[in-house]
């Protein structure tokens, strides 16, 4: 398996699309063999699933990210961890311990919102302080 974290001085970079590494964890057996970061070369978002998708990535943990691109990834077969914040190889960490606080709705964000799909309710993870998409989030 292979996971990528969004990845900025051992951090998760907190903005998905403007990520300019990932780390990357090989891992088997439910332990880490090895990792190592590499350059996105300025791809933007949707090039990123697509970078993600050429290197077998398995998982991606990051920390936010808008709609569009959790499409990407999702048609790309990469299971998604958004909403995470703090050191990659601590995540990583709780990930494989079956540990690891994410949010699962991280899409209310600055980016693109549609209310009523898929079952998404801004007012489980903590937009009730920002308008999404014009209207009220409640």
């Amino acid at each position: 398996m292979k996971i990528a974290v969004t990845y900025e001085n051992e951090q998760i970079f907190q903005h998905f699309g403007h990520t300019e590494q990932f780390k990357v964890y090989e891992i088997e057996d439910g332990k880490i063999l090895s990792s190592e970061v590499i350059d996105t070369n300025g791809q933007g978002h949707g090039a990123l699933a697509g970078l993600l998708q050429a290197i077998a990535a398995d998982v991606l943990i990051c920390g936010g990210i808008g709609g569009g691109a959790q499409m990407a990834l999702a048609k790309a077969g990469i299971k998604l961890y958004g909403g995470v914040s703090g050191a990659c190889d601590a995540a990583v960490k709780a990930f494989l311990a079956n540990d690891l606080g994410y949010h699962p709705n991280i899409r209310c964000d600055h980016h693109d919102h549609e209310h009523g799909e898929g079952g998404h309710s801004c007012g489980d993870h903590g937009c009730v302080t920002h308008n999404c998409g014009g209207h009220s989030c409640h």
